[in-house]
């Protein structure tokens, strides 16, 4: 380094930090501390929302669609069946997750996320907690969920679909039922899992089995009752571990 180019000797951090850099490195602290109190907040609102399951889908699906009414469907036998429901909070799939709790017995939840389009809360929430990072609303996804069911969509439903996936095959999260509604929809994305994944060896033959694949509203609510039938809701302590530590 040229001579005139060094810092005088003993002019160390905040000396030596531009005004500039400063008020960025500030602002940087002070975004550690919302993205902890939005987890805080959230983590105390939903503390006792058990047992739930949580419903993906896309944004953009009409009111009078099929995908529409089958999810709305699903999500109604769930309340009925004491199953809170927590979706995205905004329209489309979520709306009608949420709507079709909201008419059942048991809670409506939705995560709302803040964006700059297509995300606007929708009416059927009895509980809304809203969020500006999306990975502090896909952590609270996991962490209220008995189970999945994925609905179709687009780039943000894969990208929750892959994230639960991945928790479970890694072995980050409880293995809990990830039913995938809509045969037709999924089918190609499945048969790349099997003929591209599979054959080359980038997951193992039996991750397939952690994905179900079920059209009919009362069978995706029977499915999710096979699964704990045998040791009821309430969460194992190795399972409790593996969430506080996600």
């Amino acid at each position: 380094m040229n001579e005139k180019n060094k810092l005088p000797r003993g002019m160390v951090g905040a000396d030596a930090t531009p005004p500039t850099q400063a008020a960025t490195s500030a602002r940087e602290a002070w975004r550690v501390f919302g993205i902890m109190a939005e987890f805080v907040e959230a983590t105390e609102r939903l503390a006792s929302i058990r047992p739930a399951v949580s419903i993906f889908g896309s944004a953009r699906v009409a009111k009078d669609s099929e995908t529409y009414r089958l999810t709305e469907e699903i999500a109604r036998l769930l309340s009925d069946a004491g199953f809170s429901v927590v979706s995205g909070g905004g329209p489309g799939v979520m709306e009608a997750a949420n709507k079709g709790a909201f008419e059942g017995k048991s809670l409506s939840i939705g995560l709302n996320i803040q964006l700059p389009h297509e995300q606007k809360a929708n009416h059927y929430q009895d509980i809304s907690q809203s969020f500006r990072h999306f990975f502090a609303r896909k952590y609270m996804f996991v962490k209220v969920a008995a189970a999945y069911v994925v609905m179709p969509g687009g780039f943000g439903t894969l990208d929750e679909l892959l994230e639960a996936l991945t928790l479970i095959q890694t072995g980050k999260s409880p293995r809990i039922p990830l039913i995938l509604v809509g045969s037709d929809f999924w089918r190609g994305m499945l048969d790349w899992f099997r003929d591209q994944l599979v054959r080359e060896g980038m997951i193992n033959p039996e991750d397939m089995d952690l994905i179900q694949v079920i059209d009919e509203p009362e069978r995706v609510v029977a499915a999710i009752f096979d699964h704990y039938e045998a040791r009821g809701f309430d969460r194992l302590p190795e399972e409790h571990e593996l969430l506080l530590n996600l």
